[in-house]
């Protein structure tokens, strides 16, 4: 085995036999299972509590309104008795009291034993405020006037649908993009500000130790930094593969089970073009994020860019990490010297939030082609639908521009692994790296 190969093994196998990784590569699906079966728990739990409703209505308008628009999980129970005897009651689980003058006040009082609803309590008022309406509309004495105002209103119910480069139509949601998005740019996050950092470590502590010395007198120096960043980095790309797994065997089996039939039907006629949005029981956001997660080929496809962004980016931002762990005696020194490499990441993040807003501005298109941005705007633009060579432009700039770091990288690193007793400054790694 090469000396490359050798550094390469010892990396990977001293960091995957560590409890810190068994026990992410654990968790984070656990994560995403909740993350998949949260549409499903909404949909199966969102149903509200049946409730008992006194009705002490002294108008005699409001109580009409309620029979009439019969609300769900909602036993409308009339009261003619008075509402002090009533309200204290344990026979109801709420008590609604409308005064005379409703149609002036437009107000009423709802006495409840539990705590505040406000889905129940925006059921009863828009009941309410139609029935005090009507009676408004009443007094204007004009023929058909309620009819001709229902036929006015309109509800409008926008459905998305992105054509894709080959011409195909696909339903999408701004809303479930954007979580996705925010999701991947976390991800990104954590793992290039995670083993950006172990990369250093290692080196920061095989310098202190004098091991590098070493092992540099049987390696070249260029070869021994390439060897801890690519072994470190296929630690990372283990765990995301193992998650893609994963992730694809829940959608597969663990999801369908999850989602009740009548959500699963409306999930295909929404996948067929032929859902009525405005007859769903199930918020259409709901259902585009149980077929996205639902969908083998979504999970493999944002995933796959996952790791093609994750190791282009870690690969980035290692060199970076390497070069300045080279250069000092221990971390606290090293405390300065990192911004220049997390506070990029940092800022990524930030304007992660802002491209979620709007992926098309040419902001988001040139943030998704700097190298120091690029790995987190860019994944963050995919799940909205992103031209093709888009996505290619950013993939080549990023890993030439790996190689052009890693180049400048090691030439501070030939240097810097010598150096003992000084804190540099930026002067002293621009000289260094100025060195033939």
């Amino acid at each position: 085995m090469s000396n490359l190969g050798i550094i390469i093994g010892r990396e990977f196998k001293g960091r995957v036999a560590k409890k810190s990784f068994i026990i992410t590569t654990i968790l984070m699906p656990l994560f995403m299972l909740l993350l998949m079966a949260a549409p499903a728990l909404i949909a199966m739990m969102s149903s509200p509590k049946e409730r008992v409703l006194a009705v002490v209505d002294e108008s005699n308008i409001v109580l009409p309104a309620l029979v009439s628009a019969h609300p769900e999980n909602i036993v409308i129970m009339p009261v003619a008795e008075p509402l002090d005897s009533v309200m204290h009651s344990d026979k109801y689980d709420a008590v609604l009291a409308v005064p005379a003058d409703v149609t002036k006040t437009a107000s009423a009082t709802l006495y409840q034993h539990e705590s505040a609803s406000m889905e129940f309590e925006s059921q009863l008022s828009g009941i309410i405020e139609q029935a005090v309406r009507d009676q408004r509309l009443k007094a204007y004495d004009i023929e058909n006037l309620d009819q001709i105002l229902k036929n006015v209103e309109t509800d409008v119910s926008l459905s998305t649908v992105r054509i894709t480069d080959e011409g195909e139509e696909e339903s999408t949601s701004s809303g479930l993009s954007f979580g996705i998005g925010i999701v991947c740019a976390f991800i990104l996050y954590m793992f290039l500000l995670m083993y950006g950092q172990a990369v250093m470590t290692s080196i920061i502590e095989e310098k202190s130790n004098r091991v590098l010395e070493l092992v540099v007198s049987s390696v070249r120096p260029t070869q021994l930094m390439l060897g801890k960043i690519i072994g470190v980095g296929l630690v990372a790309v283990v765990q995301v593969v193992i998650w893609t797994i994963l992730m694809a065997a829940m959608s597969m089996f663990v999801l369908p089970m999850l989602v009740p039939d009548s959500v699963m039907a409306q999930v295909n006629m929404m996948n067929a073009g032929t859902l009525d949005a405005t007859q769903a029981s199930v918020d259409t956001g709901v259902l585009q994020a149980i077929s996205f997660f639902g969908s083998v080929g979504s999970i493999l496809t944002l995933f796959g860019w996952l790791l093609v962004f994750l190791v282009g980016g870690f690969l980035f931002y290692a060199a970076i990490f390497a070069a300045i762990g080279s250069s000092v005696d221990n971390i606290q020194d090293a405390s300065q010297l990192t911004s220049f490499a997390i506070l990029p990441i940092i800022v990524s993040l930030v304007l992660a939030m802002v491209v979620l807003q709007d992926p098309n501005t040419t902001m988001s298109f040139w943030l998704s082609v700097i190298p120091f941005t690029s790995p987190m705007i860019m994944l963050c633009r995919i799940p909205f639908g992103v031209p093709t060579w888009e996505i290619l432009l950013s993939v080549v700039v990023l890993y030439l521009s790996f190689i052009f770091m890693a180049w400048l990288a090691g030439k501070i690193y030939r240097v810097g692994i010598f150096m003992y007793g000084k804190k540099p400054n930026i002067k002293d790694l621009i000289r260094w790296a100025r060195y033939k």
